[in-house]
């Protein structure tokens, strides 16, 4: 079985941390959200694996071969952004007909049991159920619990079943052909050539498939996002020791990574490091601290530091009377 990963988004929400690397390559909880990804599909027997780059794509392609050097691997470029239908349909000569296909989005970790895709006999797509689908692409079901229709961001949804961005493909020859009449007939939703249209073209044809509720689902694209993602995986560690820093506190759960320094702080809960980051005079908590970042005098909370970045905080010294009150906040 074959898996196709778009990650050639340009990541705007997450603007500015964006402009310099990958969506995907934001660390969360020690690792990249592409690594979150990958590495399940690995475990669960996956080898052969075909990614659309696009936006600051030779660091994702990088980034692959040199951590997953052992898969097989195949690069297609998007120039421009015309969605995700298009996206998979520019890797249609390197996807083998013959072969099962997997669709996982580059920008989504999820929690399920993979061996269930494996092992369907009917096309599969991960569904959650959302308190507003409007924003996602929706599943409606028969009676028989098969799809019976597929609409992408609806204005009046009639079901709660939002699509996360997992799918498993058996009749793969059919999908490029959806995708090929949709793109030749210019059929668009909201100015983009979506996968689930050409879905929909297919249940049309007689495809059958079924969806397969998702256990979790994190969907990487916003900064409020992101920190929750990175809180929820650290809380799944375990025994995670972290060495002694000078005269510093850690509340764990925490991720640092070895190389970090780290002196006379306060770190923690919810908070990664990156690798080379250092940490001086700061008290952090619920934050992501990107590699080879220089904090002093920092005090953050529900914050994401990019790669490199400096940021040095005031330092007071102060001599207060009695019944003095200082307030250093905004209000």
């Amino acid at each position: 079985m074959q898996v196709i990963i778009p990650v050639a988004g340009i990541g705007s929400r997450l603007r500015p941390h964006t402009h310099t690397q990958p969506k995907s390559l934001i660390p969360v909880a020690g690792k990249p959200i592409l690594a979150h990804i990958i590495q399940p599909l690995i475990d669960a027997g996956f080898d052969d694996f075909i990614f659309i780059i696009g936006y600051l794509g030779d660091k994702i392609e990088e980034y692959i071969t040199h951590n997953f050097p052992k898969i097989n691997t195949q690069f297609v470029i998007q120039t421009t952004g015309k969605g995700i239908g298009y996206a998979i349909w520019l890797a249609k000569d390197y996807i083998n007909n013959d072969k099962e296909l997997m669709i996982v989005l580059g920008d989504t970790i999820f929690d399920t049991n993979l061996n269930t895709f494996i092992k369907s006999p009917f096309s599969l797509l991960g569904v959650k159920k959302v308190s507003d689908p409007r924003s996602f692409g929706v599943a409606e079901l028969d009676g028989q619990g098969f799809i019976s229709k597929l609409v992408e961001k609806p204005n009046i949804p009639k079901s709660n079943l939002a699509l996360v961005g997992l799918y498993k493909i058996i009749e793969t020859d059919q999908l490029i052909e959806a995708l090929e009449y949709n793109i030749d007939n210019k059929i668009k939703t909201q100015n983009e050539y979506h996968l689930t249209d050409a879905l929909m073209r297919m249940a049309d044809a007689g495809v059958k498939f079924r969806t397969q509720e998702i256990d979790n689902w994190f969907d990487c694209g916003k900064k409020d996002m992101l920190l929750e993602t990175n809180s929820t995986l650290l809380k799944r560690q375990k025994n995670i020791e972290t060495k002694t820093y000078e005269n510093t506190i850690i509340i764990h759960p925490v991720y640092i990574d070895p190389t970090a320094q780290i002196s006379n702080s306060i770190i923690g809960p919810y908070v990664s490091i990156g690798d080379s980051a250092v940490i001086k005079y700061s008290i952090l908590k619920d934050s992501i601290i990107g590699p080879h970042s220089h904090l002093e005098n920092a005090i953050l909370h529900h914050s994401l530091i990019g790669n490199d970045a400096s940021f040095q905080g005031a330092q007071q010294s102060l001599n207060i009377g009695d019944s003095t009150e200082i307030n250093f906040g905004n209000e």
